[in-house]
């Protein structure tokens, strides 16, 4: 832990954020000596204030304890390369147009990496009108289910989730070309173009 540059990203942060010294020790309740501390490297935060110190400063805490925040790209990610994390005890869904550090449930998630279906795992797509429906043989029990189906393009998504005994028959959006993704809970992430 170098406390020269965790001084220096939080002195970054709070002024980015437009904050004096003192503003930023009044919403942590410390004195403003102990933020100028951190900031010129003499001290760092005690582990009590880091989560509420990070959260302040929009940082994660990984970021502010290695002492350096890393730069996104401000244009984001084409939607077809979104990245899908699955929280394996609570089943939420959270996404992701670049990189990020994503947790849930205390457990830091890595993204899903999609592979081509298979014959077990594969949907039957149909062209209805101007809509794609999507169904499947695949079980749709509490304990192994298909729960989400999403449809990406360049500039948008459509995603629908699905819940445990459920038929799964689902209308989606037909707009030019896409990927078309879905989750079993059981083994991970599958993709069709379409």
């Amino acid at each position: 832990m170098d406390k020269k540059k965790i001084g220096l990203l939080i002195a970054e942060q709070r002024r980015g954020l437009g904050l004096t010294q003192r503003e930023l020790a009044q919403l942590l309740h410390v004195s403003d000596k102990a933020v100028s501390k951190w900031e010129t490297g003499k001290g760092v935060p005690d582990v009590s204030l880091l989560p509420v110190l990070s959260r302040t400063l929009g940082l994660d805490l990984a970021a502010l304890l290695a002492g350096k925040a890393e730069a996104q790209d401000p244009l984001g990610g084409n939607m077809k390369k979104l990245k899908y994390y699955v929280c394996p005890h609570c089943g939420n869904l959270i996404t992701a147009a670049g990189t990020a550090q994503i947790a849930c449930c205390g457990q830091t998630l890595e993204p899903l990496t999609p592979v081509k279906a298979d014959a077990d795992h594969d949907l039957t797509v149909e062209q209805v009108e101007d809509e794609w429906f999507l169904t499947a043989c695949h079980p749709m029990t509490k304990a192994h289910y298909i729960t989400f189906a999403a449809l990406a393009s360049a500039d948008r998504l459509t995603l629908v989730k699905q819940y445990p005994e459920w038929d799964l028959q689902i209308r989606l959006p037909r707009r030019g070309h896409g990927i078309l993704l879905w989750h079993c809970s059981r083994h991970g992430l599958f993709y069709r173009l379409l």
